[in-house]
């Protein structure tokens, strides 16, 4: 059950890995990042809802009391995330970005131990700053840094909202289904995107034509596509699965793989080779979200005072096993 919830945290790390190279076809086809972005959100939603609709129509029933409660996920877990990043990486360098972005893993363990009062093993946050330490390494955070105040306050903003992300994901119960909410929640983020991406204005016949990076040549409308059902409905399903299965603590901290995987694909499809220090901040992330996933999922006995324990379950009709699981943490988008 372990190894199965882990791999399904890993593939969606990689699901959210082709978000760069995709967006860089699209933009290479003539659209704008936010563009790409409003495609992005728009597509997955409509093509969840009509799906869930026409095999699974009771998924998109949400009872009214929990309606503030999908809307907030929309805003916070997949809008703010998005734009917050798109703005910052006008002030920031994308490394730093990135880096900044993926401390959420630090801020869910700091949430779950501070406000939900749950102690964790050390070993758990040891492997959330072994993960951030290996980031900073993958992103080489030393080259061309610029600490522009507001990008920094923008980036500690992503972070915090993508925190957020892994923790409402985490705290929903059986009235609300998976993906309906993750549906529900991409249309919401289109809405919103509306008055910025402005998607009447968008050069809808780019999609039609090629899109061009480098020396490496796609269909636009099969790099949107990619973007849509493998970067956004399967990563956004695999990745929610993965922190019920697991935690917050423990998802957000693999979910920082997907900066590794991205350079992988980026590799393959761009011709963008990774460097010696990015192959070697890669395995030190891997051994830290390794180091962090083995502690927080191994079930943590009472004793004397300082020792680890339990987590309580917060969702009713989970199984014995989920109920073992330590409390998720964290804010992400």
């Amino acid at each position: 059950m372990k190894a199965a919830s882990l791999a399904i945290a890993v593939l969606s790390a990689f699901c959210f890995g082709f978000s760069g190279p995709m967006g860089k076809f699209l933009g290479g086809a003539g659209l704008t990042p936010l563009e790409a972005a409003w495609i992005r959100m728009a597509g997955a939603g409509l093509i969840m809802v009509t799906v869930l609709a026409l095999v699974k129509p009771g998924a998109l029933r949400i009872p009214r009391g929990r309606v503030p409660f999908v809307a907030a996920y929309a805003l916070i877990a997949i809008a703010a995330v998005q734009g917050l990043f798109f703005v910052a990486i006008t002030r920031l360098p994308v490394g730093v970005m990135l880096l900044m972005e993926y401390t959420a893993p630090v801020l869910v363990v700091l949430w779950v131990r501070f406000v939900r009062r749950v102690r964790l093993p050390r070993a758990a946050y040891l492997g959330a700053l072994v993960a951030i330490l290996g980031l900073a390494i993958v992103v080489q955070i030393w080259d061309g840094m610029r600490l522009d105040p507001i990008g920094l306050l923008l980036g500690v903003l992503a972070s915090a909202c993508c925190a957020g992300y892994f923790l409402m994901s985490d705290s929903f119960g059986e009235d609300i289904d998976t993906l309906g909410l993750i549906g529900w929640g991409m249309l919401g983020a289109a809405v919103v995107y509306l008055p910025i991406a402005r998607p009447w204005d968008i050069p809808w016949a780019a999609l039609t034509g090629t899109a061009t990076v480098g020396d490496r040549t796609l269909p636009a409308i099969a790099a949107a596509g990619c973007l849509i059902l493998v970067a956004t409905v399967a990563a956004y399903v695999t990745g929610v699965t993965a922190v019920r299965r697991l935690s917050a603590a423990v998802g957000s901290t693999v979910a920082s793989i997907e900066v590794v995987a991205g350079s992988l694909i980026a590799w393959v499809l761009l011709g963008e080779r990774l460097g010696t220090w990015q192959i070697i901040g890669g395995v030190i992330l891997l051994a830290g979200a390794l180091v962090a996933q083995t502690a927080t999922a191994r079930p943590a006995h009472a004793g004397p005072a300082g020792a680890a324990h339990p987590e309580p379950s917060c969702t009713a009709g989970r199984s014995a096993a989920a109920a073992q699981v330590l409390e998720r943490s964290a804010d992400q988008a």
